[in-house]
């Protein structure tokens, strides 16, 4: 279904009025992609810390079941010994509900997905790990860690998340003789899933810093970074623990690839990456097919106002670090997105469709154009080299629905993924298509299409 007749989200989110799509788009979220704001925000942070004669403190949240706590697990300790920081180590549960929504999806995912990015940051994953360990070894587990000192913690949680994922209850059962009781690890739980809530946040894997958070492995670089800034740093020569590839693939002939790509306007992970993706795609001349999608919220998938922000915050940084601008923003869901959708047939009849989206997102999400309004879209549509006079007779049609709604099938029925953006790797004849999602797993697309295509 394009869109759900009875979207869980309220209908002032799916379809903001003019005066709330600014307070949302300027005040709400506006200053998570607001650099100045981002560094007045840490330099407070700085200076309340060195007021108070304390360390810099780092919070981690470790999630048992999931696979990217996992990984992060694997790199703690160096992480530790690397930085003059205190680490905090917290057990917490899965948040689930809106933040973390298809929940059973998301775990067979993140298995997936931890899997296949562990070789290229130089980790393992357990090749026979299940979407999740046994109960019975993640209470085994839980209390070989939970009532352990923080500095005991860092240096065994590797071990012990290895043994876990690994299924190897003998390790874990010794382990957990010395350590906490059951009541003492549903305590544990309780705090660490407490103040990961008070802290507003819902994902575990994640460290947080100075009134930020990062995300695992995949946005660890960006916290050794600001600690390196800070002078915080016990081996500044070493190369950053976990480095994100490079995107490279201008002497690759992919001629005999395909590569699907599912976009959404609404969507600041997407404005992020859908030039590169562009440029990756024109540089090894793979087929590529453009399939834009609708924005979650109006496939009904709940965007809960912590998550929200955090969203555009991350973005923000993700795209500094690729040289991508972001903000100011205005956000074009709902009405700017169907009138936009209902220009891509005929933008595509003239072999401009990547061009009109490309457009379309660099002005809502780099430059603060108010796509609801006709004169944003007018600007966008005539920045993408398309004739204004011609959209505006057809601006508004239905033909794009069905188009959509296919593309969104494939995604989510198809591939099993509802986040964007969302790409698949198909061929040669005899490899299996490789999907993956988020504007983060670009690099793992290009160190596919490399391996394919040799």
């Amino acid at each position: 279904m394009l869109e759900p007749k009875d979207n869980p989200n309220p209908r002032l989110v799916v379809d903001p009025p003019g005066w709330l799509r600014w307070i949302v788009s300027k005040r709400v979220l506006g200053p998570e992609a607001d650099a100045h704001v981002i560094q007045k925000r840490r330099d407070k942070a700085d200076a309340q810390r060195q007021k108070q004669g304390e360390p810099h403190v780092v919070e981690y949240f470790h999630q048992l079941d999931d696979p990217y706590s996992h990984l992060t697990a694997l790199i703690l300790a160096t992480f530790a010994s690397r930085y003059d920081v205190m680490v905090r180590v917290h057990l917490v549960r899965a948040a689930g509900g809106a933040s973390q929504p298809e929940f059973e999806k998301l775990a067979v995912w993140a298995r997936r997905d931890a899997a296949l990015i562990a070789p290229h940051l130089g980790l393992s994953f357990p090749a026979d790990a299940g979407t999740v360990p046994e109960a019975e070894h993640q209470v085994l587990a839980g209390r070989a860690l939970a009532t352990e000192p923080d500095d005991i913690q860092v240096e065994r949680i590797a071990a012990i998340s290895e043994a876990l994922w690994s299924g190897d209850g003998s390790t874990l059962s010794a382990a957990a003789e010395k350590g906490a009781g059951v009541a003492e690890l549903e305590e544990a739980l309780d705090y660490g899933s407490s103040r990961r809530e008070e802290l507003q946040h819902y994902s575990g894997a994640t460290f947080y810093y100075g009134g930020e958070w990062y995300w695992g492995v995949d946005r660890l670089s960006h916290l050794e970074e600001r600690l390196r800034e800070l002078g915080a740093c016990q081996a500044p020569h070493e190369d950053l623990i976990a480095p994100r590839p490079e995107v490279e693939l201008r002497d690759v002939d992919a001629s005999g690839l395909r590569l699907d790509f599912y976009p959404s306007l609404n969507s600041p992970y997407t404005a992020i990456v859908f030039d590169r993706t562009i440029s990756m795609k024109n540089a090894c001349g793979i087929e590529f097919h453009h399939k834009p999608v609708l924005p979650m919220v109006m496939r009904g998938v709940p965007a809960p106002r912590p998550k929200a922000r955090y969203i555009v915050f991350d973005t923000r940084r993700e795209g500094e670090a690729a040289g991508v601008p972001f903000g100011p923003i205005v956000m074009p869901i709902g009405t700017p997105t169907r009138r936009a959708y209902s220009l891509m047939p005929w933008a595509k009849a003239q072999g401009k469709d990547e061009a009109l989206m490309s457009s379309l997102l660099r002005h809502a999400f780099a430059m603060g154009v108010g796509l609801h309004k006709n004169a944003g879209m007018r600007k966008a549509v005539e920045a993408a080299g398309l004739d204004w006079a011609e959209a505006k007779k057809i601006i508004g049609n239905d033909d794009w629905k069905p188009i959509v709604e296919e593309h969104q099938d494939e995604m989510v029925e198809g591939l099993g993924l509802w986040g964007v953006p969302s790409y698949r790797l198909s061929g040669p004849d005899g490899e299996e298509d490789l999907a993956v999602w988020g504007q983060d797993r670009l690099w793992v697309i290009a160190a596919e299409i490399r391996r394919r295509a040799s």
